[in-house]
């Protein structure tokens, strides 16, 4: 019963993070962000700091990830979340509309969830 707590505490997170980039709230993920997470894109892979510019500069914005299917697994203090999105982001000026599969990874510290990794893995077919 514990685990499915927590599966459902981490999909919920992550539900959230996608809100909190779409608003651009860069003080609420800077606290969700492990100091050592890693972010990788299409156009590349950066730390913390870099996503957090990149999100508060409108370089990326996060307009609207629809979630097609999140699956989660828990283990020991890590969780693995993937998610089956459309993603709608404005990349420089570019309006863009992407299928990915979105891993991410969550690490449980002082009782709270920090984002240690996402990566972006785009899908051939919608």
């Amino acid at each position: 019963m514990q685990n499915i707590n927590l599966e459902q505490e981490v999909i919920n997170l992550s539900k959230e993070k996608w809100d909190w980039m779409s608003e651009r709230n860069a003080g609420t993920l800077d606290a969700l962000f492990h100091e050592k997470s890693v972010f990788v894109h299409m156009g590349g892979a950066w730390g913390k700091e870099r996503e957090l510019e990149i999100i508060k500069s409108g370089g990326i914005h996060y307009k609207q990830a629809d979630i097609h299917e999140v699956s989660v697994n828990i283990i020991d203090n890590t969780a693995v979340l993937l998610n089956k999105i459309t993603l709608l982001a404005v990349v420089g000026d570019n309006e863009v509309t992407n299928p990915f599969m979105v891993t991410e990874v969550y690490v449980q510290q002082e009782n709270r969830w920090k984002l240690a990794s996402l990566s972006f893995t785009k899908l051939l077919t919608p």
